[in-house]
C-alpha cells in the first residue's frame, strides 16, 4: 500500500486489549471494527464448523472493508453517498484463546478512509489480495464451490435417470 493509505489507517487506530475466552466477532453480530492481531492467539469459527488459528499479523473483520467499498459511493460534488439501512453481519465467531494486544479500525473510520481512498481499494488486484488472504472470503468460496458442486451433481444424477428411462422405453 502506498505511504498515505497507510498514514491514513495508522491516524485512526486504536489499541486495545482482549481477554482469554472474550469474543472479537460472534456469530449472527454487527461486524463494527477490523481487529489487526499484534501478539495473543484467537480462533475463527465460521458458520460451517471450519475452524482457523488467528495469531500475529492476522486480521478479522476484513470482510468489514469490502462491505465498505461495495456499500457507499461518492457523490458528483465529491461527497460520500452512504446506503442507509444495510448493517454488515458477522458469519463467525472469533474467541480469544490467550490475552489478546490488538489494533482496532472502527467501521466509521474504515469508511472513511475507503472513500478518501477508493480508487485504489477498489483495484481488482488490491481486492483479489484482500479476498486471497482473508479467512472470509476463503470460507465463501468454499461454500460457493460445493453448493455448485451438489447442484451440478443432482443435475448429472437427473440426466442419468431421464436417460436410463428413455433406454428402458426402446
Amino acid at each position: 500500500m502506498d505511504d498515505p493509505i497507510l498514514d491514513a489507517i495508522c491516524e485512526r487506530l486504536r489499541q486495545k486489549i482482549y481477554i482469554k475466552g472474550s469474543r472479537i466477532l460472534y456469530h449472527g453480530g454487527l461486524v463494527e471494527k477490523m481487529v489487526f492481531i499484534v501478539r495473543g492467539k484467537a480462533e475463527s469459527k465460521g458458520e460451517d464448523g471450519i475452524v482457523v488459528p488467528l495469531s500475529e499479523g492476522d486480521v478479522c473483520g476484513e470482510e468489514l472493508l469490502t462491505w465498505c467499498l461495495e456499500h457507499s459511493s461518492i457523490s458528483k460534488d465529491g461527497r460520500k453517498i452512504k446506503i442507509p439501512g444495510q448493517r454488515l453481519l458477522s458469519n463467525r465467531t472469533v474467541t480469544c484463546l490467550t490475552n489478546i494486544e490488538a489494533f482496532s479500525l472502527r467501521a466509521a473510520d474504515l469508511e472513511e478512509v475507503t472513500s478518501l481512498f477508493a480508487r485504489f481499494l477498489r483495484n481488482p488486484r488490491v481486492n483479489g489480495a484482500i479476498r486471497y488472504e482473508s479467512p472470509y472470503w476463503r470460507s465463501l468460496a468454499a461454500i460457493r464451490i460445493q453448493v455448485a458442486w451438489r447442484y451440478r451433481k443432482k443435475r448429472l444424477n437427473r440426466a442419468d435417470t431421464a436417460h436410463s428411462n428413455n433406454s428402458s422405453r426402446v
